[in-house]
C-alpha cells in the first residue's frame, strides 16, 4: 500500500499516543515521566514511524482521579487527534477511560492499573492490560508465604477500586490455601499517618500484616509499620505491590527480606539490563521499573499492528495485536487472551539484604518465574461479556 493510500487509514496524517499518567502524585516515581521516556524511546527504536505516517507521543497528568482523566482523555481524542491511551496507572482513572476508548474506537493499552475488572466485567475489543493485575500479584506472592505457614492476615488497604480489588484477590488466595483473613483497615490514598491502622492490625495479632496499597502509600506504611516494631514483635510484613521505585526510595535497610510478586526486573538477564541502561543514561541513571517497561513494550507492539493493518482504528489494530506474538526485552513468547489480558511470566522476588547488593540498583533476588498461565485469573473465571458472547 503506498503512503497516499495508508493516510487514508491513519487519522489526521499522524500516529498520536497519549500517555494519560501520575505525574505528581503517589505513583508518579512508578510511572509519569519515565512512562513517557519509555513510550519515546518505542517509538523512536521503531523508526519514529508506522503505517508510513509520523508517530507522536504526548502526556498528561490525570492526578489519580477519574473526573480529570476522563476529560483529559475525551479532549485528546476529540479534538487533538489522538489515537491512543497508555499506561493510567490508578484503576477508577483506567475504568472510565477504557470505556470512553470503547465508544470511541480507539486503542486503549493499559500499563499501570491493576484492577483486573479491565479484562473481566469491564473487558472491551479495544482494551489490552500489559504488565500486572490484582490476581496476579496476590497469587504470585501470597500462596507461597500461606504455604510457608503465615496462615492469619490482616489487611491495610487502600481505599478505592485498586485496593479493595488487591485486597479481594489476595484473600481469595489466603483462603484457598487454608489460611484466614481476620479483618482490614482501609485508608485514603495519599494518607501520611498510618498508627491507627497499624495499631489495629498489631492488635489483630495476625501472623502477616498484608499492604494491599501502592506507592507513596505502600512506603509511608511500611516506614511507620518498621517504627512501630512491628517484625521484632513477631508479625510479618506482606507488600502485595511493590515498584523498583519504591525500594529505592526506602532503602535496602528499610525494605530487605520483603517477598513479592512482579511482571520485570531491569538485572533479569543480558536483553533486559541493555535496554535498562539505555533507559538510565536518559533518566538521570535511574533505572526503569516494571511499569515503565511495560509502556515501552504495549506501544512497540501497538506500533507493529498499525503497521501491519494500515489503520488506527481502535477494534481493528487489537484485534491485529491478538494475532502477534509479543517477543522484546520485557516480554517473552507472550500473547493477548480474547478478553484483552497480556499472557505473560510473572517473577517471584525477594529484596537484598544490603550486604548482598554490590552496585546501584542491584536490589532484588529472583525466586521463581512463575508461567503466565498459572499466574494470571483463568479466562472461564474473568466474566468478560465478550468471551461467554463468542460460546
Amino acid at each position: 500500500m503506498s503512503v497516499a493510500s495508508a493516510s487514508a487509514e491513519i487519522s489526521n496524517g499522524t500516529v498520536k499516543i497519549g500517555v494519560l499518567t501520575d505525574m505528581s502524585g503517589p505513583y508518579a516515581d512508578n510511572v509519569g515521566a519515565g512512562s513517557v521516556l519509555a513510550a519515546k524511546m518505542a517509538v523512536e527504536d521503531f523508526g519514529g514511524k508506522a503505517a508510513g505516517m509520523p508517530v507522536e507521543v504526548i502526556s498528561a497528568d490525570h492526578q489519580n482521579k477519574a473526573d480529570i482523566g476522563l476529560a483529559l482523555a475525551r479532549k485528546w481524542y476529540d479534538t487533538e487527534g489522538v489515537d491512543t491511551i497508555t499506561e493510567v496507572v490508578s484503576s477508577g482513572v483506567a475504568l472510565a477511560v477504557q470505556q470512553l476508548s470503547r465508544d470511541k474506537d480507539k486503542a486503549f493499552l493499559a500499563t499501570g492499573p491493576g484492577t483486573p475488572d479491565l479484562t473481566g466485567k469491564a473487558c472491551s475489543p479495544v482494551g489490552v492490560h500489559w504488565a500486572y493485575d490484582n490476581y496476579a500479584l496476590a497469587n504470585v506472592a501470597t500462596a507461597p508465604l500461606v504455604q510457608k505457614g503465615l496462615k492469619s492476615w490482616y489487611f491495610l488497604t487502600a481505599d478505592y477500586s485498586f485496593g479493595q480489588a488487591l485486597e479481594a484477590e489476595a484473600s481469595k488466595v489466603i483462603v484457598a490455601n487454608g489460611g484466614t483473613v481476620l479483618g482490614s483497615s482501609k485508608h485514603p490514598l495519599n494518607s501520611s499517618d498510618f498508627s491507627s491502622y497499624l495499631l489495629q492490625a498489631q492488635a489483630s495479632k495476625a501472623q502477616v500484616i498484608g499492604l494491599a496499597n501502592a506507592g507513596a502509600d505502600m512506603m509511608s506504611a511500611l516506614k511507620q509499620a518498621n517504627e512501630f516494631g512491628i517484625t521484632t514483635g513477631g508479625q510479618s510484613i506482606a507488600a502485595l505491590l511493590v515498584n523498583l521505585p519504591d525500594i529505592h526510595a526506602l532503602g535496602l535497610a528499610s525494605a530487605k527480606g520483603l517477598i513479592f510478586a512482579d511482571s520485570f526486573y531491569w538485572d533479569a538477564n543480558d536483553k533486559t539490563r541493555e535496554w535498562s541502561k539505555r533507559f538510565m543514561a536518559r533518566f538521570g541513571g535511574k533505572a526503569p521499573g516494571s511499569l515503565q517497561a511495560a509502556v515501552y513494550g504495549a506501544v512497540t507492539h501497538y506500533l507493529k499492528a498499525v503497521d501491519a493493518t494500515k489503520s488506527d482504528a481502535g477494534s481493528v489494530v487489537v484485534a491485529e495485536m491478538k494475532k502477534m506474538p509479543i517477543n522484546d526485552f520485557y516480554t517473552t513468547n507472550a500473547s493477548i487472551r480474547e478478553d484483552g489480558r497480556v499472557i505473560r511470566d510473572m517473577y517471584l522476588l525477594q529484596v537484598k539484604q544490603p550486604s548482598e547488593s554490590k552496585y546501584p540498583w542491584d536490589y532484588y533476588k529472583i525466586l521463581s518465574t512463575v508461567p503466565g498461565d498459572k499466574a494470571f485469573r483463568p479466562l472461564k473465571d474473568g466474566g468478560c461479556p465478550l468471551v461467554n458472547a463468542a460460546k
